[in-house]
Parts: structure tokens; C-alpha cells; sequence
């Protein structure tokens, strides 16, 4: 999965102290796509982004780091490019890259607190311009004094078993031509597992029980954490798709179950685990 970055050591903390020397590595985003070039090193493709010493460091802010390389996030709003560097759509070359789970860690969750920084900006309560928390990652309204912290989306993703068959879909109007798990957002005053029998049941009319937690994937991409269970159909197993939302929901034998062209996500770890006969 991508969170996957051994030998690695993603480092989430946040640091109030940290600032950002001239050759700190500094993540501008334009969308979901990093101002960023890539450089063959030896046979290898690797990502290379910006210096500190090309900005504004007062727009910029500690983000995180891998092992002990710190990564400054530029905050400023701008999508200007500097020389020698572009916000080629990430996705269209990540598999080419050498360590690519890395930089995928590091391209998802700067995203996601990109996304958050643009709209924390101004109080939703009072409306005044906020400022950054000295002690924390927060964002602090200093007129009346709301703390704004990063918002992280619930969501579940789900492998319904049938026996010696797993329930497989494809969803509508995504350009995406492999299978994926039934999945949705929690609902507010919801469990995990009440909403993974609800997405199932919404998606294919299929009542499910056992309910079991297999992993759980911090997934930037859609700025959730993606919490994975494994279930049993609940008696009658016909279905009935929610067109709305899938293209295609059908029982797929073990053996013949098709993976997504890389693992990077936690929904083809869950298809791969069934398939291997080896799931939780």
C-alpha cells in the first residue's frame, strides 16, 4: 500500500520550531499535482522539488518528513512555476519512479494539507483571517479563539465474501477499467460497521454479517482514512446494483479475480489477500 515506505520512516508530528533552510525541499501543489521535475540518479528515476531558497519562506510551513529529510509545504496559494520545474499530473508518471510508494506519500499527503490550509484561511464561524497555531497543527482564530484542525474523512472499504467467491464492482462514471470493493463515506452518528453494512446494502441489496477489521490506509487522494473489513453475505445473495453509483457488481470466483495494475491501494491488497486464500 502506498503507505508502504520501508526502509523508510514517514515522520507526521508537528513541528512549531522547524524552519526551512535554503536547500529544504518545498512542496507547492497545483490541484493534486506537485511542482516538481524528475531526474534519472543512476539508472533510476527519482523526484526532485524546489528549494526553499526560491520562496517566500514565510508562506512556507513545516509538513512532515522521511527519515531526516524535512519537507516544507508552501502555503501561499500560488501556482507559479520556477524554472527547471512543472506540475505534471503526478499520477501519469508515479509508476516510472523508483520508490514510487514514497513519493506518493509524500505527493498525497501534501495534498492533503494543502487542501486543508486553502480552506482554513478565515473562521467558519466568525469569518476573521486566521493565523497558525504556535503549538500545533491548527489553525487559530484570534477573535474567538476557535482551534481549526486538519479534516480527515472516515471511510470504509469492503470485501464481501461468498464462500469460495468475493462481491466485485466497477463504479459509474469513473475512467477506470479494473474492479475495485464496495466503499463510501461514514455518515455522522455512524460505526465503521454499521456503515459497511449500509454501503452494501445501498450499492447491491446484499445483507451481509461476520463483520471483521482487516487495515486501515491513510489515502490523500480523497483526503480520508480508509478503514478495510472483510464480511459474509447474510443469507439470499442476489443482487441488486445501485445504478447510480456502480456500472457493475457481480460474485467473482477466487481464482478468477483480476488485481489492479499496482499496490498501491489497500482495496487491491484486500482482493489480493481473498484471492491467495490468505484474508483475515
Amino acid at each position: 500500500m502506498i503507505q508502504n515506505i520501508e526502509p523508510h520512516k514517514f515522520h507526521n508530528e508537528y513541528r512549531p520550531e522547524a524552519k526551512p533552510s535554503p536547500e529544504s525541499s518545498v512542496l507547492r501543489m497545483k490541484g493534486r499535482n506537485p511542482l516538481a521535475r524528475v531526474l534519472e540518479i543512476n539508472g533510476e528515476k527519482r523526484m526532485e522539488f524546489p528549494k526553499a531558497k526560491a520562496f517566500d519562506t514565510e508562506k512556507l510551513v513545516y509538513a512532515f518528513s522521511i527519515d531526516e529529510t524535512e519537507y516544507f509545504l508552501d502555503i501561499s496559494g500560488s501556482t507559479d512555476e520556477i524554472e527547471g520545474f512543472s506540475f505534471d499530473e503526478f499520477k501519469g508518471y508515479r509508476r516510472e519512479l523508483a520508490e514510487s510508494h514514497m513519493y506518493g506519500m509524500i505527493v498525497f499527503t501534501a495534498d492533503h494539507l494543502n487542501q486543508w490550509y486553502l480552506i482554513s484561511r478565515h473562521c467558519g464561524f466568525c469569518g476573521a483571517a486566521t493565523v497558525h497555531s504556535k503549538k500545533e497543527r491548527a489553525m487559530h482564530c484570534p477573535k474567538c479563539g476557535r482551534e481549526i484542525y486538519p479534516s480527515i474523512m472516515p471511510a470504509v472499504i469492503v470485501g464481501v465474501k461468498n464462500g469460495d467467491k468475493l462481491l466485485m464492482t466497477k463504479y459509474r462514471g469513473r475512467d477506470i477499467a479494473y474492479y475495485a470493493l464496495i466503499a463510501g463515506f461514514v455518515e455522522i452518528g455512524e460505526t465503521l460497521e454499521e456503515c459497511v453494512a449500509r454501503e452494501v446494502m445501498e450499492e447491491t441489496g446484499i445483507k451481509v454479517k461476520n463483520i471483521r477489521y482487516y487495515k486501515s490506509q491513510p489515502w490523500g487522494m480523497a483526503r480520508d482514512l480508509l478503514a478495510g473489513f472483510y464480511c459474509e453475505v447474510d443469507g439470499d445473495d442476489a443482487i441488486t446494483i445501485d445504478r447510480n453509483e456502480l456500472k457493475l457488481a457481480e460474485w467473482v470466483n477466487r481464482d478468477e479475480i483480476e488485481l489492479q495494475p499496482d499496490d498501491y491501494s489497500l482495496t487491491n491488497e484486500m482482493m489480493k489477500t481473498f484471492k491467495e486464500g490468505i484474508e483475515k
